[in-house]
């Protein structure tokens, strides 16, 4: 079976979209949520981009032509940005790191 025929791998992608979208959406008033909000919202942040992570490993490890272009096509787009995946995770860590010390700091 090809990588992008699993039902898994098809229903984790549309999953980790919707999330994906509904946060961004969702972020846009951040700087409105009081403390607890802002707390839940980074918590959330940092749960997409584990499951992202773990999506992008499975792409990594397959044996799938199709998986192996995706992941070829990603480092092309990311590298036009000066980015490789690895750089663009710790670069969004960083930031959800800001984010968490700002909210401490701000007591």
């Amino acid at each position: 079976m090809a990588f992008f025929d699993s039902e898994i791998v098809q229903d984790e992608a549309k999953r980790l979209f919707t999330d994906y979208q509904q946060l961004m959406q969702l972020g846009s008033d951040y700087g409105k949520f009081d403390r607890e909000g802002k707390k839940l919202y980074i918590e959330k942040m940092e749960e997409m981009m584990e499951r992202y992570r773990v999506f992008m490993k499975r792409f990594e490890l397959s044996e799938d032509f199709q998986a192996k272009l995706t992941v070829e096509q990603l480092r092309t787009q990311l590298g036009q940005f000066g980015l490789t995946p690895e750089k663009m995770f710790e670069q969004m860590e960083i930031t959800l790191e800001r984010m968490k010390s700002q909210l401490e700091s701000a007591g």
